[in-house]
């Protein structure tokens, strides 16, 4: 068996005024021919799982392309182009394969197409024909269209966010596709459209006790898999929102019949299933008020994995203003700052203008009498299942005057995933009263084990999480919460 690999995405935010080119795919991951290095992105991680798999079997594997670009606006055209064609020549260069695997996001946006991955499967489908098997790997935030279910043999979906599970799902993809190369299995999927736009954590409950129902109705009956692509609400196009996906084995109307089951239950759930967003002043109220320490708070409207640009000051000059000390806020993507802080050493006393540089969704930059605490080059925080995040140049820096009040800096925006961004510049968070995130929910993974309680701040910013209020254009209506009757022409 001759099996072909790639990986092409990244996870669009049509309200970003950040362009996705070439140089943010370079900045954040970009290998070929299986060179991962010793800090594989996640998506890197599924492309691993099918060459090992497959080499345990004796099979041979040409392994293209592996890019990835950490979320920001559409991709350029021409970007997306070049990346795509790169993939198909090495498939056209392979011929013949007896399978395709691909590691995708599902939520990549080009500027003239709605779905890069719909585009590049069915690319990848004109070249190989209908009998070679082609599976697909998704992060659950991703908008999975009908023509992708159609032309894919089987889609394989993350259950948990935070996304510790890729290696696992890609462990499960890589089995049912073999089996279907094999002649074994006779992959059918079926989809079921919630009609639904959230954000739903799958550590909480209802949702963490959903995800385990999913997880019992595998591997029974027929059913091979069951995925939830969850959606991600910042890109307004078409396919926008909550679907069930179910793979059989050869049996359509069984796949049907569960999707329907669970979208329904889903449905059911809708109310539950989404974190408290807190607003600003009453989460620090929140934190001020908690008697144990320390209080992780996640600044949701600046998470870089979202789109926005990690360099908003609303939460740092609240604090401030408010007195709050014993504090580690981070990461602010600001190149400039950083390269003052490197040129001025650790050590120095400097003020600095921090943050507020992309407009007024990342407030008014902030200027700080600093003492630079620690400075690091070329650093890489843990993401999950082994893999890492760059981190670029970093710069920890401590606010005079206030009380032990910590801000990192560094220069590839990425969101905060784990304590490890802090503790190798020198910083504890564990030692903290208040420990400050950019991030959505991935942090959740990392930081829970210290934290005492977690705060989901709604401040103002890119990221608004409040749907009713985005300008969308494009996205399918009717769909809740945007409309009260979602589900009047649905099944």
């Amino acid at each position: 068996m001759h099996i072909f690999t790639a990986c092409l995405g990244t996870e669009t935010n049509t309200f970003s005024p950040i362009p996705t080119g070439r140089g943010l795919f370079e900045e954040t991951y970009l290998v070929r021919g299986g060179a991962y290095g010793d800090n594989p992105d996640l998506f890197a991680l599924p492309l691993m799982v099918f060459r090992d798999r497959a080499k345990a079997r004796g099979w041979r594997v040409t392994e293209s392309l592996c890019a990835f670009a950490v979320p920001a606006g559409p991709t350029l055209d021409r970007v997306y182009a070049a990346y795509r064609d790169e993939i198909l020549a090495d498939l056209k260069r392979a011929l013949p394969v007896d399978a395709v695997l691909l590691s995708l996001h599902g939520a990549m946006v080009v500027e003239s197409i709605a779905s890069g991955e719909t585009d590049l499967v069915a690319h990848i489908r004109a070249i190989v024909g209908p009998k070679v098997p082609i599976g697909v790997e998704l992060d659950l935030h991703c908008h999975l269209t009908a023509e992708l279910v159609a032309t894919a043999d089987a889609i394989v979906i993350f259950k948990e966010y935070p996304h510790i599970d890729a290696a696992d799902r890609a462990g499960e993809l890589f089995e049912i596709i073999a089996s279907t190369a094999e002649g074994k299995t006779r992959p059918r999927m079926s989809l079921f459209d919630c009609r639904m736009i959230g954000l739903y954590p799958t550590t909480l409950e209802p949702m963490a006790g959903f995800v385990q129902r999913m997880r019992t109705r595998e591997g029974r009956d027929g059913v091979l898999s069951i995925s939830l692509a969850h959606g991600f609400p910042w890109g307004d196009v078409p396919e926008l929102g909550t679907r069930v996906l179910v793979i059989t084995d050869n049996d359509a109307a069984l796949g049907a019949k569960v999707a329907a089951e669970l979208g329904r239950e889903l449905r059911g759930l809708r109310t539950k299933i989404e974190p408290l967003w807190t607003p600003l002043g009453q989460g620090l109220d929140e934190a001020e008020a908690c008697g144990e320490r320390p209080v992780v708070l996640g600044d949701v409207s600046d998470n870089a994995g979202g789109g926005a640009p990690s360099d908003s000051t609303f939460v740092l000059a609240e604090m401030l203003r408010r007195g709050m000390g014993e504090t580690a806020i981070g990461c602010f993507w600001d190149p400039g700052a950083v390269a003052l802080a490197f040129e001025a050493g650790e050590g120095a006393r400097l003020t600095i203008r921090v943050g507020g540089k992309l407009g007024p969704m990342s407030g008014d930059p902030l200027d700080l009498d600093v003492i630079v605490r620690a400075l690091r080059r070329d650093v890489h925080q843990h993401y999950f299942g082994g893999s890492k995040a760059r981190m670029g140049d970093m710069a920890a820096l401590t606010i005079a005057g206030a009380k032990d009040f910590d801000v990192v800096l560094n220069t590839v925006r990425a969101q905060t995933f784990s304590p490890d961004a802090f503790t190798q510049l020198g910083i504890d968070p564990a030692d903290k009263r208040y420990v400050v995130v950019k991030s959505m929910n991935h942090f959740r993974a990392g930081f829970a084990p210290l934290a005492r309680r977690i705060i989901y701040l709604s401040a103002p910013g890119a990221i608004d999480v409040n749907y009713r209020r985005l300008p969308y254009r494009r996205v399918i209506r009717p769909i809740y919460p945007l409309d009260d009757n979602a589900w009047s022409a649905s099944p």
